[in-house]
């Protein structure tokens, strides 16, 4: 499973590193927050905006997200 750590990155680069990371690379994926709130934050808002599905890693490891496919639109 490929993986993004975001230790020790700025959170002005957060949102392009993600989006580059999920829109480029096939689910499952699995993203490093760390214990940052802030930085859980904004990798939420960012799945979200692309409509992908998550959850934490395990229910040890809050610091750990694993990214699933993407929610697809209902067609009209």
């Amino acid at each position: 499973m490929d993986t993004l750590d975001l230790h020790g990155n700025y959170h002005d680069s957060v949102q392009r590193l993600v989006e580059n990371f999920v829109l480029l690379n096939p689910t499952p994926l699995r993203i490093i927050t760390g214990n940052s709130s802030r930085m859980k934050e904004m990798v939420f808002q960012i799945l979200d905006c692309h409509e992908f599905g998550y959850h934490y890693e395990n229910f040890n490891n809050y610091g750990s997200l694993i990214v699933t496919n993407k929610t697809p639109f209902n067609s009209i």
